[in-house]
């Protein structure tokens, strides 16, 4: 049959319209911003000291153009003040997406805003759930918090979102840096020699924070008590004493203010008030700046610097939004990525980072954002050395790492949620009774995607971490009473347990060395003892590295009978001598 002229100038005309729908909705929005970036840059060598492009690499031009208007998807991206979020403010080039930057070049349209207030950043994003469910064109929101308060978090906002279906739960998808020493726990130069005088003393804090968890975590590898009652004092433990934000924690310590409260004794509230003031103080920048520069008087306790994967910068956003626009998540994962390599290798990059920095936070100038994110020690008003500040930027390989995608396979991202869940739900019960499973709030399928179809951006190293040689300084000391087959080096499984909790506690505290110092008892030949207590540690050595350790980073020492902590001459005494020491420390 013949086709008149008039159809065939409508089949022409539907032809057409068909690749330019094609064209329109899914090639000028396919993942493509690695090719595209490539073609803007120019060669360079990397100037940056942490720099993870090695040889002649791609500085990409740093945009400088106004506002884009590409009608691409839009999406409101709610962070903290907070250096870690570098590849974020690079990447949009401005508080509002500029021309030319990465996230232009992946057809996005974000707006970035300062929220501290994590309730208020938690109520945005269920109020865009339930725009979203009503309207699939509303604007996206994303949040960004610390990786080891996300169990907190996601408690309170799965439930918020239960009625609106499975679809719309919230999910983590990506970690764009890290804190890497900016946010710490703050306390007299005693505590790091000893301690045990932390004990009975306070500790000014947001409670279930992140930096609070930084506490918890040297008070645990410690084996000290944290009292949970920010009401009472307990002279046996930590006692906290809550405050709004990160900044008043700090304001409290420098205005000295007071508290009473009522005194514990074997666990029980007693009529008895006690007046207490600030001794410690856990912050992040620019808490520490403020605290240093005040008042002084604290040195850096522990820190994530020393706890290198605790704290990542982990975003959030609504499921079923991530699902419909699984490109644009793509894409935006691809610009961070980028975006990472180049704060982490040119230093002109890093400064264009801190000066959007500075333009989101509407606080301190670029030089301010630029020095803290670099990390610093400087002397307090006491003069009185400290260190401060300290962040990093993610690239793919990095966030690989973190989610367990790397070559080492270890998930460290999945052993934070889990060891700090724990910690809070027990805690604090009344809150937090029980938090959501790990595999039903991250969501690694994004950036899986993006490792297998863009090899091409894994060419930038991953953070690397440094080891001594052999431990000089202790972070923390905690023994543990890991069972062997009699007279021999074999680990009873029901010990395994245990030193499943020493390799999660060994993954959140990467910036340490891990010490693994085998002890006996003084019953049998001193000789043979000694030889059994290396055996030992070297058995527990070898348990850590096939969970995923690096050889590197063990230290196995055999102490034999020589450094007793109970006595010999009782069977509790000995039992308590037969241990394996671990230390965390440089």
């Amino acid at each position: 049959m013949k086709i008149k002229t008039s159809g065939k100038v409508f089949i022409i005309i539907l032809i057409i319209g068909s690749i330019f729908c094609a064209k329109i909705f899914w090639w000028d929005k396919r993942p493509k911003a690695a090719k595209a970036s490539t073609d803007i840059g120019h060669l360079a060598l990397p100037d940056a000291p942490e720099a993870s492009l090695k040889g002649n690499a791609t500085l990409l031009t740093i945009p400088t153009g106004g506002e884009s208007v590409n009608g691409g998807t839009k999406i409101r991206w709610e962070v903290m003040a907070w250096n870690a979020q570098f590849a974020l403010m690079y990447a949009n080039g401005g508080p509002l997406t500029t021309k030319g930057s990465l996230m232009d070049q992946a057809n996005l349209q974000v707006e970035i805003a300062r929220q501290d207030d994590c309730n208020k950043s938690i109520a945005d994003i269920v109020k865009f759930a339930q725009d979203y469910k009503n309207n699939p064109n509303a604007p996206g929101v994303f949040a960004t918090y610390m990786g080891d308060g996300m169990p907190s978090f996601f408690a309170g906002l799965v439930k918020e979102l239960a009625p609106l279906g499975p679809e719309f739960q919230p999910i983590a998808f990506y970690a764009m840096g890290k804190s890497n020493g900016e946010d710490k726990l703050m306390g007299p130069a005693a505590w790091k020699k000893d301690p045990k005088e932390a004990l009975g003393k306070t500790v000014s804090c947001v409670l279930r924070d992140g930096d609070m968890n930084i506490l918890l975590k040297w008070a645990g590898d410690n084996n000290l008590k944290v009292n949970p009652d920010e009401k009472t004092y307990d002279k046996d433990a930590i006692n906290l004493i809550a405050a709004d934000d990160f900044l008043q924690a700090c304001n409290k310590y420098i205005t000295d203010q007071k508290e009473t409260r009522k005194v514990m004794k074997n666990g029980k509230k007693t009529n008895e008030d006690i007046t207490v003031g600030v001794d410690a103080v856990a912050t992040w920048t620019p808490g520490d700046v403020n605290l240093a520069k005040q008042k002084g008087g604290l040195v850096s306790i522990a820190s994530t610097k020393e706890y290198a994967s605790q704290m990542p910068a982990m975003t959030i956003t609504i499921k079923k939004f991530a699902y419909d626009h699984r490109t644009d998540m793509e894409n935006l994962i691809m610009a961070l990525g980028q975006a990472g390599d180049q704060v982490r290798s040119f230093n002109e990059a890093k400064k264009f980072a801190s000066e959007v920095s500075a333009k989101v936070y509407n606080e301190q100038t670029a030089d301010y954002w630029l020095t803290y994110y670099n990390g610093t020690n400087e002397k307090d008003m006491l003069g009185q050395p400290v260190t401060l500040g300290g962040s990093m930027a993610f690239n793919i390989q990095d966030a690989a790492n973190m989610f367990g995608l790397g070559k080492d396979g270890v998930d460290r991202y999945k052993i934070v949620y889990g060891t700090f869940g724990d910690i809070l739900s027990k805690m604090y019960p009344e809150y937090m009774a029980t938090y959501p499973q790990y595999q039903k709030v991250v969501d690694k399928s994004f950036l899986q995607s993006v490792i297998s179809n863009h090899p091409e951006l894994l060419t930038g190293e991953a953070i690397k971490m440094t080891y001594t040689n052999e431990i000089t300084t202790a972070v923390s000391s905690k023994s543990y009473q890991i069972q062997f087959e009699t007279g021999s080096a074999v680990i009873k499984p029901e010990s395994y347990t245990e030193l499943d909790e020493i390799m999660k506690s060994s993954v959140v505290a990467e910036g340490l060395k891990v010490g693994v110092y085998g002890h006996t008892d003084n019953v049998g030949n001193a000789n043979a003892n000694q030889k059994l207590s290396e055996e030992r540690a070297n058995s527990v050595k070898s348990y850590l590295i096939s969970k995923g350790l690096a050889t590197n980073r063990i230290e196995a020492k055999g102490m034999g009978q020589a450094k007793p902590i109970a006595d010999n001459k009782s069977a509790e005494g000995k039992a308590k001598n037969r241990r394996v020491e671990i230390v965390l420390g440089q």
